[in-house]
């Protein structure tokens, strides 16, 4: 199975305060198996990122935040898109939390 989100973006400025900017691509596992979720990201200027592997236990979530990937880093302020591909049937939601201003903002969606 398949998801695209074509608009990521982690800005690149940040407001001081409790929250950080960042996204989460999360993943809802209701199966009775274990998913393997694989992330690629695509840039407008650069050669895509791979090797991002996750597995999502069986009957559970998993929360991807992209600033906390580790040995792979997401530029700030740069537009990027991901491809997630899975195993298994999968629910996928992607979010930013966007706090370049005092009145921070938030956008989900379900793909």
């Amino acid at each position: 199975m398949k998801w695209l989100i074509p608009d990521c973006y982690w800005p690149a400025v940040t407001t001081d305060g409790e929250y950080v900017s960042h996204e989460a691509i999360c993943v809802l596992n209701p199966g009775k198996a274990d998913a393997e979720v694989k992330l690629t990201l695509y840039f407008e200027d650069r050669e895509p990122l791979t090797g991002i592997n996750k597995v999502c236990p069986a009957q559970r979530t998993i929360h991807i935040r992209m600033d906390l990937l580790e040995g792979c880093p997401i530029p700030r302020g740069v537009p990027y898109a991901a491809l997630v591909e899975c195993d298994q049937e999968i629910a996928v939601q992607y979010t930013r939390v966007d706090t370049t201003q005092p009145a921070l903002s938030i956008s989900t969606t379900i793909i």
